[in-house]
């Protein structure tokens, strides 16, 4: 997977609507390119962001993103898929959607 191909799979990974082989190579990139990872917190913060501000509602990005990667690795666990460095990854996550929210809301 190329990174043109991983930010059009984006909305697919934020919505739960993808297949498992796109889904393992979706992570394998995601564990590779700092750039896609960015792009990953950038596109959840601002559709999720945008659905609570709209809402009126309290949120927690971080956590919410977080969860969403969890539930991600549990399914792919469940298939017999070990993602090694899915720690880093979803520190390296957290860090920028971290920045992120500085930059959008600071």
């Amino acid at each position: 997977m190329d990174c043109k191909e991983f930010e059009r799979k984006i909305p697919a990974f934020l919505q739960k609507n993808m297949d498992y082989e796109s889904m393992e190579e979706f992570h394998t990139h995601m564990s590779e390119c700092e750039n896609c990872k960015e792009e990953l917190s950038i596109q959840f913060l601002v559709s999720e962001g945008i659905k609570h501000l709209e809402n009126g509602d309290a949120f927690n990005l971080d956590e919410e993103l977080s969860g969403r990667i969890e539930a991600s690795r549990r399914s792919h666990y469940r298939r017999g898929v070990v993602l090694n460095s899915f720690q880093w990854i979803l520190t390296t996550i957290l860090f920028l959607a971290g920045a992120a929210l500085i930059v959008i809301f600071g």
